[in-house]
């Protein structure tokens, strides 16, 4: 397929990460809709971060983007774009119209969509437009994507691929936990639907890699740092009454989560694998998709039905 004279543009939308420890609070603070984060809450954050040696999610988003660029054939120009740290998704739209872009693609990554939660990211898009002025992009952000075959099944194989560590004898009963990031409950008893889709994927998931029901449960992890009750069950309430019923194995298996970053390579890689050792039990949890073909394939048929821009086959 031959590249369109004016080719589509596609920003990669996701949260972003601090550049340094010194960069933390400043981080903390735009992630917070300008309130400051106390000391304790930045030190743990720094601790966080040195734990696991910095976060890569800004330069896996930035191989995703390459990845369905290259997957599109010439017809987009494919940019990462963060909220709240460079490269931002005000810098990525100047940058797809410096090459001529008159019309673009938002996706976000996370495959569920919440106009409450999510909204900020459609709330940047137009300012960033606001600053171009003329020349600015017509931006079409995509709702869920949650249900994209490629995806499912790229997640299916990685928690396939997970069981197939364990033990023989226990990859049959060993409890699967499909997490998604937490939500305070009172904001949760407005998003239904939002909620429903995540239980949709979890089920979905399952059923492909082909996990008996009674061995699955969906939960939620790495809730945050504000007062108020927070969505349960929560994965670290899981862990010690797994190994109470005699399981001697569990897999940890985001379903949320596209990449790793802070709240994979910490809260579940560091902090849930401490847990559920500690509670005598092996502990794996599924590679992350990152630049998996699936997901790759997933965000090139969002781009396709959002923007119309023909796609060739893998």
């Amino acid at each position: 397929m031959s590249p369109r004279e004016t080719p589509v543009g596609v920003l990669l939308m996701t949260y972003g990460s601090p550049s340094s420890l010194e960069d933390v609070p400043r981080y903390l603070r735009s992630v917070r809709g300008g309130r400051d984060a106390d000391e304790e809450l930045i030190t743990e954050f720094r601790r966080r971060y040195q734990v696991i040696g910095w976060s890569p999610l800004i330069e896996i988003t930035t191989a995703q983007a390459a990845a369905l660029e290259t997957a599109l054939g010439g017809s987009a120009l494919v940019r990462p774009a963060m909220r709240f740290s460079p490269p931002s998704i005000a810098d990525a739209l100047a940058d797809l119209a410096d090459h001529g872009v008159r019309d673009a693609v938002g996706i976000i990554l996370s495959s569920q969509y919440s106009p409450l939660l999510m909204g900020g990211y459609a709330r940047d898009v137009e300012a960033a437009r606001a600053q171009l002025g003329e020349r600015a992009p017509n931006v079409t952000v995509a709702g869920a994507w949650h249900m994209r075959a490629p995806f499912l099944d790229a997640v299916a194989d990685r928690v396939r691929e997970a069981i197939a560590k364990l033990p023989e004898d226990e990859r049959s009963s060993a409890p699967i936990l499909l997490t998604a990031h937490s939500l305070p409950r009172r904001v949760a008893e407005n998003e239904r639907d939002y909620l429903d889709q995540l239980t949709t994927t979890a089920t979905e998931i399952a059923n492909r890699a082909g996990v008996d029901r009674s061995c699955w449960t969906f939960c939620w992890q790495s809730a945050g740092h504000e007062p108020g009750e927070w969505m349960k069950p929560d994965f670290a309430d899981l862990m010690p009454a797994l190994a109470r019923e005699g399981h001697r194995s569990v897999v940890v298996a985001p379903v949320q989560f596209l990449a790793d970053h802070l709240e994979i390579l910490y809260d579940v890689e560091v902090a849930a694998r401490e847990q559920a050792e500690e509670s005598g039990m092996r502990f794996e949890r599924i590679e992350s998709l990152n630049t998996h073909p699936g997901l790759i394939r997933a965000l090139a048929d969002v781009v396709d039905d959002t923007a119309r821009v023909p796609v060739e086959a893998a």
